[in-house]
């Protein structure tokens, strides 16, 4: 089974970030990857990308003519991809020597049309003690309580997934509309509604397995509490928006809720009772006022859609 790797990449400033992304991707386990790097729209990287990669095999650079955003950018490389899987990665990611390898089990061993792994942090400087883990979701980063294990989900996150070639296809690749007439920039959610689409048809979602790791860069302006607020309440935004033409949206989302309300929260305040910190403390503020965050979001969503 060959697997093609897309990757995007655009800013300049990214490059070095790129070139670890591009380089964990030739480095796999799995000797039958072709990398597919897709510059949107910066000819001044397209050279120097081909530069440094273009005598690869199994290699291929194309750019843009202009930029046209990471979802159509996906949708071009996964058009140009020769794999029978077509797998995705961002510019700020480096992915575990062994992601393809668990990604290709997971179609051969469970007849997955959709694969996807683990999200983990690389703190690029230093992980914030009042950020709770049931928000990693908000840097990009599986949460606590996303899967007890291996197995279906709807979707994982899109610098970690993967999906057959002939389903891709056959779905037209994302849509590339989300941001544009179903929402604004702060939309977010191109792979979960892909993946609500895949299930809607093929009745399968995505195979998780938590051993497809990649770990993605948390820059420092991840960790500050403001922009983490403002987060927050575009995903609480994107959740709405999403709900207006995805049918099952609110399924993921509205377990999650109930987890952190009867299970996260309580268990939180009990291990504050007993082993009190100043980041137990902080941690279980941020749970609220991330949670509010999110609400509020959601409500004004509510009012757009």
């Amino acid at each position: 089974m060959k697997v093609s790797v897309v990757l995007c990449t655009y800013a300049p400033d990214m490059y070095e970030h790129f070139r670890e992304a591009a380089d964990s991707v030739l480095a796999q386990t799995y000797e039958n990857v072709e990398l597919v790097v897709i510059v949107d729209g910066t000819p001044e990287m397209y050279e120097q990308v081909v530069d440094d990669f273009g005598g690869f095999e199994d290699v291929v650079i194309e750019c843009n003519d202009e930029n046209v955003g990471l979802l159509e950018s996906r949708n071009r490389g996964a058009e140009i991809a020769a794999g029978d899987a077509v797998a995705f990665i961002d510019d700020d990611a480096i992915a575990d020597e062994a992601w393809v390898e668990s990604l290709v089990q997971a179609y051969e061993e469970e007849d997955a049309i959709a694969a996807g792994g683990k999200m983990t942090p690389e703190w690029v400087a230093g992980k914030p003690s009042f950020l709770p883990e049931e928000f990693y979701w908000l840097i990009g980063v599986t949460h606590r309580g996303f899967a007890d294990g291996p197995g279906e989900v709807r979707n994982t996150f899109g610098s970690n997934i993967s999906f057959r070639a002939d389903v891709f296809a056959e779905l037209g690749g994302f849509d590339v509309d989300i941001g544009g007439r179903k929402g604004n920039k702060n939309l977010q959610g191109g792979e979960t509604e892909l993946c609500a689409r895949m299930r809607e048809r093929y009745g399968q979602g995505v195979w998780y397995d938590p051993e497809a790791k990649v770990a993605h860069k948390v820059f420092e302006y991840r960790t500050e509490s403001r922009w983490l607020v403002d987060r927050a309440f575009w995903q609480g935004y994107s959740k709405r928006a999403m709900e207006s033409f995805v049918d099952d949206e609110a399924g993921e989302e509205g377990h999650f809720l109930r987890q952190l309300i009867f299970e996260f929260v309580p268990n939180r305040l009990k291990s504050l009772v007993y082993n009190p910190s100043v980041s137990q403390i902080s941690q279980l503020l941020c749970l609220f006022v991330f949670t509010g965050s999110v609400g509020i979001g959601y409500l004004y969503g509510y009012l757009r859609y």
